[in-house]
């Protein structure tokens, strides 16, 4: 397990976004920083900042001059394929690609609609709900712990491991950064000890589940070992469940925020598609990555020294003036919009096509069960608190029942 030192620096809060206000709107500073300091050196997180779309592009695509390997040894939280290069990282790729293709996604369909009603049902008649915590936290748990094969009693467990792998420290000082890695530490023991029992369990009592399918599975004529299994669990765990509450909940924030939007999804569903579309550019879920050079080389007019740690902000990329005409304003059918909310290049998010599916889904019952949508009273924002990740930990909302 990682020691305190070894967690990277630019895991603590940009010094622009410590503020909650700057948090919940880091869009301003995004925007500064494209004008400004497109390409920056961090010296207290120890980073360059990449915000300009073109470099972010640039970086994503260029796995042998910008690798996800972290050059510290030992695992760490998101280790797996999500810390591979090729030509390894496509071989492990391939093993649950089949679980993620669009035929086996849309036979998911039915599920998740089931599903959304099931959750919608207990709060409707009530005209207000924390959104958060009654549909888009449980939603993409439900529909992961399903495909994993996880017991419905376990649920809970997944929300609070997902939340730990996704959280940053409050601060850059060494007792935050110290209070993280102890908490890091909790959970890898934790995850460990959780899917190492399922993955025994299924090597004596295979089941039709994405688990038996990594226990059975090999790569170059071998299978994986558990440890490996277990780190694919937990980027499946983290990426099934974070990226998707935040694509529902910000766009249902986004509805309270503009109610005309509402009505315009509702009279033309199949605006819902592209109304998604334009909620992972506009607020995207997945802030930042990290990448690291794999030797010298020029970005722009700025020299990077191999080993240097890179941030790349998916974020303020797609708010770039250069890509995006009205980058600031939400435009619901916008076309076309080449956002990189699930990344660029040989990582993007092989779950894409399910948090898609899902939000697609809870929108569109949304639309059709629930209008006037809006914030409760003395509802206030509070980010998530996190490097990677943007959204809010909670959505409270009223709202009245159509028909």
């Amino acid at each position: 397990m990682e020691s305190a030192k070894e967690l990277p620096k630019a895991i603590a809060p940009v010094k622009e976004l410590s503020a909650k206000e700057a948090q919940i709107d880091p869009f301003p500073f995004f925007r500064q920083c494209r004008e400004s300091t497109p390409i920056r050196y961090d010296t207290q997180r120890e980073c360059w900042d990449i915000f300009r779309y073109e470099d972010v592009y640039n970086v994503l695509k260029d796995p042998a001059t910008f690798s996800s390997v972290r050059p510290i040894k030992g695992p760490v939280l998101l280790g797996s394929i999500i810390g591979m290069d090729p030509p390894k990282h496509m071989q492990m790729r391939g093993i649950v690609s089949k679980a993620f293709t669009p035929k086996s996604i849309e036979e998911l369909g039915p599920r998740i609609a089931s599903i959304t009603e099931e959750l919608l049902n207990a709060v409707v008649n009530e005209g207000a709900t924390n959104l958060v915590h009654d549909l888009a936290v449980p939603l993409p748990v439900i529909v992961i712990a399903e495909l994993l094969g996880i017991p419905a009693q376990d649920r809970r467990l997944f929300k609070e491991w997902s939340d730990s792998i996704v959280k940053g420290p409050d601060s850059g000082s060494k007792e935050d950064m110290h209070r993280l890695y102890l908490e890091r530490e909790k959970t890898r023991h934790e995850l460990d000890d959780y899917f190492l029992k399922i993955i025994a369990e299924r090597r004596n009592r295979p089941e039709d589940d994405l688990v038996t399918k990594l226990v059975e599975a090999e790569v170059n004529g071998e299978c994986l070992n558990d440890m490996e299994i277990v780190e694919f669990c937990i980027l499946l765990l983290a990426a099934g469940n974070e990226t998707t509450t935040n694509l529902i909940t910000n766009s249902v924030r986004k509805l309270a925020e503009d109610p005309a939007l509402q009505a315009i999804l509702y009279d033309q569903p199949a605006l819902i598609e592209s109304f998604i579309e334009e909620v992972l550019r506009y607020y995207s879920p997945v802030l930042s990555l990290s990448r690291y050079a794999t030797k010298d080389v020029q970005i722009g007019n700025t020299e990077i020294r191999k080993g240097e740690l890179i941030i790349p902000w998916i974020g303020s990329a797609n708010r770039d003036e250069e890509k995006f005409a009205d980058a600031d304003r939400f435009i619901a059918d916008r076309s076309p919009n080449p956002h990189m909310a699930f990344g660029f290049g040989n990582h993007f998010c092989l779950g894409a096509p399910l948090a898609r599916l899902e939000a697609k889904i809870a929108l569109r019952i949304l639309s059709n069960r629930i209008t006037n949508i809006r914030f409760a009273d003395h509802f206030e924002f509070k980010p998530i608190r996190s490097p990677f990740v943007y959204g809010v930990e909670e959505l409270s909302i009223v709202f009245e029942r159509r028909g």
